[in-house]
């Protein structure tokens, strides 16, 4: 097992965006559902602590030359974080059918 060599910290808006995703899927599908979708997310947060270099950089933020920002890819559900030394921040946690440019521009380059 790879050691942990990276502290993963979800920002209140990413934690914000767990808890309104599981909320929906609990209300309009089923808990059980929502329950499986913030374990497999939670599985992709923890899977930084090893390996944060591994997501690619958003095309939206690519097209603007901001490189900085990585993205995890779980089904359609997209996770924007962003590596600062020994520490990883995940940003944003959200459905990548959204309007990702305008909530990228909102929630990161405020």
């Amino acid at each position: 097992m790879p050691r942990k060599a990276y502290e993963v910290r979800l920002t209140r808006g990413a934690e914000a965006d767990l808890e309104a995703l599981h909320a929906y899927l609990a209300e309009h599908r089923s808990p059980e559902q929502a329950d499986a979708l913030l374990e497999a997310l939670l599985e992709r947060v923890e899977a930084l602590e090893s390996f944060p270099e591994r997501g690619a950089v958003p095309k939206e933020l690519a097209g603007l030359g901001i490189r900085e920002f990585r993205q995890l890819v779980h089904m359609h559900y997209r996770l924007i974080y962003r590596v600062v030394g020994a520490q990883v921040f995940i940003m944003v946690i959200a459905d990548g059918r959204r309007d990702m440019q305008a909530l990228l521009a909102n929630r990161l380059l405020r």
